[in-house]
């Protein structure tokens, strides 16, 4: 998913290549997207390069090529990409599980007449640029077995971009979370910046700065003063489909 600025931008980045041939500079994104300083641009320049819709071209200036384009525009200015069926999904292989907390009670599962799975809500591909309540889809589910869960809020996110690729969280897989406000350094957390823009990263504190880890070199850390991160849940599980 994409928020209404990410795809503004990210079309206009598109269509003045089209017509020029070269990418516009950042004073004319921020121009173009009435945006009152450059670092707005900054941020959603980097959304998109995670989600993998853009990517910089080293040792060049103005260089950004275009990856892919969405696939549709939905009526709350949210991006959404065809991906996911209406019926709950089911996953072949549980790839890995995170924390060190065993399993107690599962929460509250959706209606489901298999007793050896539980049925989570799917909110929908992580995305920077839109909160979680944004994302809550009441007609996707994703099955898993109960053991996965502890006590608590549960809920599941497909990861779009390989920025956690070195911690095995691949392009395409789901994520399974709990909610939770405050998380332990060091642990994969679904952050909310800047009320605009969530990422799933490794969260480390030091003093009175945030740390965002990516898992992936290509990928900066950026600190972050300690108000302008907001945790919404912590990484518990991991599915991939074979």
């Amino acid at each position: 998913m994409l928020t209404k600025k990410q795809h503004e931008l990210l079309m206009y980045i598109h269509t003045y290549l089209e017509k020029r041939g070269v990418c516009p500079s950042f004073d004319e994104m921020k121009v173009a997207l009435d945006l009152k300083s450059k670092s707005g641009i900054h941020r959603l320049i980097t959304g998109l390069t995670e989600r993998g819709f853009i990517r910089r071209l080293p040792h060049r200036a103005r260089a950004l090529e275009i990856l892919k384009l969405p696939d549709a525009v939905l009526p709350d200015g949210i991006i959404k990409r065809h991906t996911k069926p209406a019926e709950p999904n089911k996953f072949n292989v549980v790839q890995a599980q995170f924390g060190n907390k065993q399993p107690t009670a599962a929460p509250e599962p959706a209606p489901n007449s298999d007793n050896s799975v539980l049925s989570l809500p799917l909110y929908g591909r992580i995305a920077a640029g839109t909160a979680i309540e944004a994302l809550r889809d009441p007609t996707n589910f994703v099955d898993i077995p109960p053991s996965m869960v502890a006590t608590g809020s549960h809920y599941c996110l497909e990861v779009a971009g390989d920025s956690m690729i070195d911690a095995g969280i691949h392009d395409g897989d789901t994520v399974l979370i709990k909610e939770c406000t405050t998380a332990e350094n060091g642990a994969i957390v679904v952050a909310f910046v800047d009320d605009m823009e969530v990422t799933l990263k490794r969260l480390r504190r030091k003093g009175n700065t945030v740390a965002l880890e990516a898992a992936n070199p290509d990928y900066e850390t950026r600190i972050f003063g300690p108000d302008r991160v907001k945790v919404q849940g912590q990484l518990v599980g991991l599915f991939r489909k074979y």
